[in-house]
């Protein structure tokens, strides 16, 4: 029997592969339990770690047993209790058998829970899996700071830490047959003459020749073995070159109404959409510049301190904050290099007739120009004006512009997940 010794010093994350296998196996529960903590968690807690508990029944481990062999034939008679699929209850303890202990009780049954933590990095995994922006196309290159590391064939100089054992060894072997071909040609002819003259009979060997053959002998073997096994001129490295990794150019648009017809309940869950999506770009694209705008009868561009945090509050005027994108990216972010894509959240409250031109700004300036905009109306109440002039705007560009509706907190996530769910290819 064969032992093998694993002697290789292990990191301090030597369980990682079987955590990776255990947070596969249970990912339904891992999932489940992240859209419940979405709901319950406050803004500063949006990105932390979660506790998750998984029932011990799902715990257990499938096995095989041997059964009784040979060729049976039963028959079993139905019953009026059970169907297909029914589970059949354990027997309650102390059931034919004597228990023992303090303050037992004589009915009920519950089963412990396994509860592990998961990191802030595997949670963000789970919030954020199959999420995307749509329609993200590549349009030019964000710098030439983002590199890839690419094999570029052999090279005759390197790092120790990049030798090709292979290619050395053979280039290695090349040179010694190379250099010992002449030496070993002419050592297999003499080999033959002196096997030819020790053939002949003694009184008529020549034993000067033999004694010289057998010297000349000697010194080519010598000669051969004084080629060198390996040399600094076998050694070959992989060559290893940078490339720049064509990154896409992407900015995303947050516009936010902090009217005062927005109360600081509806306030609170268009943060946490924001901050949900300002987690999501900040997590998945590295070249996503984010522009936070604030507005009520007029806009603000803000930075992500002042969007999430300021009490700024006031009338209503939602168009000045798509004149404000509207600006931006004519000034800033040319649609020929850079991906644009808009998220807005209001509770659907407009001053008079100011729907009608933020449908005027939309469909003339903002969507020819963007890969993607949602919209998502904060309210338990009916729709009201600038609803019914979004849904015409979405009708005009099915594939460009989503419009969700949120009542709840606990709608935020499902709403944030069906707005940037990965499409699939047709």
């Amino acid at each position: 029997m064969s032992y093998i010794i694993d002697r290789r010093l292990n990191g301090k994350k030597k369980s990682t592969v079987n955590r990776q296998r255990f947070l596969r196996r249970y990912k339904s529960h891992i999932k489940k339990a992240v859209g419940e903590a979405m709901n319950s968690r406050s803004i500063t807690d949006m990105g932390n770690g979660e506790k998750i508990s998984i029932p011990t029944r799902d715990l257990n481990e499938p096995i095989f047993s041997n059964g009784r062999g040979g060729h049976m034939e039963q028959v079993l008679p139905g019953n009026k209790e059970f169907v297909t699929g029914d589970r059949i209850p354990r027997p309650g303890q102390g059931q034919g058998q004597g228990s023992g202990g303090s303050g037992a009780s004589d009915s009920g049954e519950g089963m412990d829970e396994f509860v592990f933590q998961i990191s802030q990095e595997e949670f963000l995994d789970f919030m954020f899996e199959g999420l995307e922006l749509p329609n993200m196309v590549k349009r030019k290159l964000a710098g030439n700071d983002s590199f890839q590391v690419v094999r570029a064939g052999i090279c005759n100089e390197g790092t120790p830490g990049r030798l090709n054992v292979v290619r050395s060894m053979r280039a290695a072997n090349a040179r010694r047959i190379a250099l010992s071909g002449g030496k070993r040609r002419n050592l297999k002819l003499l080999e033959q003459e002196l096997e030819q003259e020790e053939s002949k009979d003694p009184a008529l060997r020549d034993q000067r020749k033999v004694e010289q053959l057998r010297l000349e002998m000697e010194d080519l073997r010598s000669r051969i073995k004084r080629i060198p096994f390996l040399d600094d001129f076998d050694l070959k490295y992989n060559l290893l070159v940078k490339q720049p990794r064509p990154s896409s150019k992407a900015v995303m648009f947050c516009l936010m109404d902090v009217s005062g017809s927005m109360n600081q309940a509806t306030k609170d869950m268009a943060k946490r959409f924001f901050l949900l999506l300002y987690l999501f770009l900040q997590r998945s694209y590295e070249y996503t510049e984010v522009v936070f705008i604030r507005h009520h009868t007029s806009a603000k561009e803000v930075d992500e301190q002042e969007f999430f945090y300021s009490r700024e509050t006031g009338g209503t005027i939602v168009s000045s904050a798509l004149k404000m994108m509207r600006d931006i990216m004519r000034e800033r972010y040319p649609a020929s290099e850079w991906n644009i894509y808009g998220a807005q959240a209001s509770d659907g409250d407009n001053w008079n007739d100011d729907s009608s031109t933020c449908h005027k700004i939309l469909i003339d300036d903002i969507m020819p120009h963007v890969q993607y905009y949602s919209y998502v109306e904060i309210t338990p109440r009916d729709h009201q004006a600038l609803w019914d002039e979004y849904r015409s705007v979405e009708q005009v560009f099915p594939e460009h512009f989503a419009m969700e509706q949120i009542i709840d907190v606990g709608d935020i996530y499902p709403v944030f997940r069906q707005l940037f769910t990965q499409k699939v290819a047709a």
